[in-house]
């Protein structure tokens, strides 16, 4: 029997934020797909990006949503700032944190002094997601920051998903001080190595694999990583946006959900599909379905005539002439038709379809 996906690995690093959870609701299916991985021995650990608590709340909260999970399985991007700066600062060195109580008490952990003001003598910033964030808290940072202080931000993330839609991040903030003191951070979380790195160090993991909804991020924190990948649907990028994705930014899976760990790992490889084909013509692509193809359901295991083999085909043959961007899909009969209707890659001027250009 063909071992699935997760098996294949000896560690799940999960993001959380889109990926197992949005807002206050758990994806479907992420529960029981994270429980039975974690009762068959695989390792798992969460990784997020989200600075603004403590390692103990996430995992309350995840045991909450139904998801199993202890403190030790989780990695954050608040612990991989402070364990940034311990590397370059000596001990009990004042650090002007920017973010919530949870980001200051990692920095204790490490023996540093978080600070709230420059009059405290900082030679370090550490900056993380709060929604109690304000004007005068960037203020002091931008004064440090301009008096030459090594600054740290835990994430870039421009937004933070909700389960009311998409709402300014941490990254938001760094941009404005990036703008107001013309410095730039060294960054603790993905897409940086540090944040994952440590994450597969703590699990012992030889074989790790990251499972994410963001190509900007997980996927490309991945790349950087050197680990294979699986992004999900479930969160933040979409199908266009993959299909445009530039070569540091592609995974080596797709699927709706997390429980395409449950699959064999072919089901939800980016590779060439037995369903379709697909014709490059000049700058774009034709999709046609495959006459007399198997034409049984995704939960089989098989992904055929799906919306999601056509993207893994679109997405290989695509990459494979070692284009990137945009592009332009064609589709020759019904089933083609359906399949990039269902990927969102629509547009409305009769039978063309293209993605989304990314930045």
């Amino acid at each position: 029997m063909e071992r699935s996906l997760g098996a294949e690995h000896d560690a799940l690093l999960f993001d959380l934020d889109g990926t197992v959870y949005r807002g206050g609701e758990v994806i479907k299916g992420a529960d029981s797909t994270v429980s039975r991985a974690r009762d068959s021995g695989i390792t798992i650990r969460y990784v997020t990006n989200n600075a603004s608590k403590p390692p103990e709340a996430v995992a309350d909260n995840l045991n909450t949503l139904g998801v199993p999970a202890a403190v030790s399985e989780i990695s954050t991007s608040a612990q991989a700032g402070a364990a940034l700066l311990a590397e370059r600062l000596p001990l009990g060195a004042p650090v002007l944190v920017v973010g919530t109580v949870a980001l200051a008490e990692e920095l204790v952990a490490v023996g540093l002094s978080p600070v709230r003001t420059t009059d405290a003598g900082p030679v370090a910033v550490l900056q993380g997601h709060s929604p109690d964030t304000t004007w005068a808290d960037l203020a002091e940072a931008c004064l440090t920051i301009r008096a030459g202080a090594v600054w740290v931000a835990c994430n870039r993330d421009a937004t933070l998903p909700t389960e009311r839609g998409e709402l300014p991040g941490n990254g938001a903030l760094v941009a404005a001080l990036r703008e107001a003191t013309g410095s730039f951070p060294l960054v603790a979380g993905k897409p940086e190595r540090t944040l994952l790195d440590r994450a597969a160090a703590s699990a012992a993991a030889r074989r790790p694999i990251v499972v994410g909804d963001r190509l900007e991020t997980d996927i490309l924190g991945a790349s950087r990583a050197g680990v294979p990948s699986l992004m999900v649907l479930s969160g933040v990028s979409t199908p266009a946006e993959l299909l445009a994705a530039s070569p540091e930014c592609r995974p080596t899976h797709v699927a709706a959900d997390v429980t395409a760990l449950e699959l064999p790992a072919a089901a939800s490889r980016i590779s060439e599909q037995a369903a379709w084909k697909i014709d490059t013509t000049g700058a774009g692509l034709t999709l046609a379905a495959v006459n007399g193809a198997d034409n049984r359901s995704e939960e089989s295991g098989t992904y055929p005539w799906s919306r999601l083999s056509a993207l893994r085909a679109l997405c290989a043959a695509w990459w494979s002439e070692g284009n990137g961007g945009d592009v332009e899909v064609l589709f020759e009969d019904s089933t083609a038709e359906t399949a990039l209707r269902e990927l969102g890659l629509y547009r409305l001027d009769g039978e063309r379809f293209a993605t989304a250009a990314t930045g």
